[in-house]
């Protein structure tokens, strides 16, 4: 009895009576219950000496590596009515498969001949252009003939002036020859004279020399007016070159004007033309805008207009493709406080949402339904989320990735570190410490992963 309580009841009882005071007399304590608790308390010692893998935690979801592999948006260039759909919601399309016809729905494009009669207003300036260039090249030969035939009677006016100079010269001397003719004369004619008076000589010898010195006079005055009138006909000729000159010059400078006027002329039109083919260019391109195709091989996963006849603007989304061939990636985010212990190429064990995973954190050889993938690339700007990005892809050629991943699936990481004790991943925890990111060099001297900046 317990004997709580000084009144006794025991006196009343007898134990021998009883099955239960028999059986509680006869219990004895079990000798192995030590040596189990023992063993336990061994076997937690000697689990804290095994290896551990340290690692980081991350979530995140599946992506492509290539941003032409992302699911995107099929848009319209221009704007219009929707006139018939070529495909449904989820069907595999190829590049330059047609998803939309649209009809035209602006005033100033709704005639159906405007692609024809812009082409006939091009080829009418463009004859107009022709007619033009005909006439500049008339003009071009006729500015050259022109200046030959001003050359030419140059070199005529010159050879002219030439010739009149050799006369101006030989008259020249022909005027030497009749002033000495003349003065001779004169003199003789006054030796005539005295001779007469004193009775030497005749009358009619007097009268002879007179004869003779007129005769040198007129022919001396006759040189003189030749001479004169050479020199007049010199001044004339220097006349006319300057004439001949200044006709020409307003002629080719005529000709010229016309010449430029024609090329100005000729250019708008030239310009015009251009603009005529541009618009051409762009009623034909307009025109081939209206049937939509698809720019990937993919699947169509969402229309985004519905019916027919509804108006689309230009640059509007009116479905949704996801390309079949993409190269797979997954968006990790992981805390600020871990960027300094990630690197690019190290390995990350993946979970993906929807296969069955036995995770031991420590352990990544030994857990069950997980990826290899090594770090690609990591963001140097912080996320929306507060959180920095890393792009994981695939490393292991043995074990893919599930051919059934979708993009946008989610994903969890463990982005594996140094392989260290447990114990001392207990002792890290405890004390709060960071992983360790330290590795041992050739030296044996600890050096940091992390770059450091030397400072000078």
């Amino acid at each position: 009895m317990l004997n709580i309580t000084h009144i006794s009841v025991s006196k009343y009882l007898d134990p021998s009576n009883y099955k239960s005071f028999k059986h509680f007399e006869d219990r004895s304590h079990s000798k192995y219950l030590p040596k189990i608790m023992i063993g336990i308390f061994l076997l937690f010692i000697a689990s804290m000496f095994l290896p551990w893998t340290q690692n980081i935690r991350s979530t995140g979801q599946v992506s492509t590596l290539n941003p032409y592999d992302k699911p995107q948006n099929i848009q319209s260039l221009l704007g219009g009515k929707i006139d018939k759909w070529y495909v449904k919601e989820g069907q595999l399309v190829d590049v330059g498969d047609t998803i939309a016809i649209l009809t035209e729905a602006k005033e100033e494009y709704l005639d159906p001949d405007l692609l024809a009669n812009t082409k006939v207003q091009r080829e009418a300036k463009l004859r107009s252009v022709d007619a033009y260039n005909s006439k500049y090249n008339f003009l071009v030969d006729q500015l050259d003939a022109l200046q030959e035939l001003q050359k030419t009677k140059i070199q005529q006016l010159q050879i002219k002036q030439q010739q009149i100079e050799i006369e101006i010269n030989s008259m020249q001397q022909e005027l030497i020859a009749a002033e000495t003719y003349a003065e001779n004369a004169s003199n003789q004619l006054l030796r005539m004279e005295q001779m007469h008076e004193r009775g030497i000589k005749s009358l009619t010898d007097l009268e002879t020399k007179k004869l003779s010195n007129r005769e040198a006079e007129a022919k001396l005055l006759s040189v003189k007016n030749k001479l004169t009138k050479l020199d007049n006909d010199k001044l004339d000729l220097i006349q006319e070159r300057e004439f001949v000159l200044t006709d020409f010059q307003q002629k080719v400078a005529k000709v010229e004007s016309e010449i430029q006027s024609t090329n100005s002329y000729r250019f708008s039109l030239e310009g015009e033309s251009n603009k005529l083919q541009s618009k051409y260019n762009q009623i034909e391109q307009r025109q081939n805008a209206y049937i939509i195709t698809s720019p990937i091989n993919g699947r169509i996963t969402k229309i985004l207009k519905n019916g027919i006849g509804e108006f689309v603007k230009p640059q509007d989304d009116i479905a949704t493709i996801v390309p079949t061939e993409y190269q797979r990636a997954v968006e990790l985010y992981v805390q600020p406080v871990d960027m300094p212990l990630i690197r690019e190429g190290k390995e990350v064990r993946l979970q993906f949402d929807g296969w069955p995973a036995i995770v031991f954190s420590g352990w990544p050889n030994n857990s069950f339904g997980t990826y290899s993938g090594e770090v690609f690339a990591i963001d140097n700007d912080i996320s929306e989320n507060g959180k920095y990005r890393i792009i994981v892809v695939e490393n292991d050629e043995e074990k893919k990735w599930p051919e059934l991943i979708r993009i946008g699936s989610g994903a969890r990481g463990l982005l594996l570190l140094n392989d260290v004790k447990v114990y001392y991943e207990v002792w890290r925890k405890l004390n709060g410490f960071p992983p360790d990111f330290y590795e041992s060099g050739s030296n044996k001297r600890l050096k940091n992963k992390a770059p450091i900046r030397k400072v000078k």
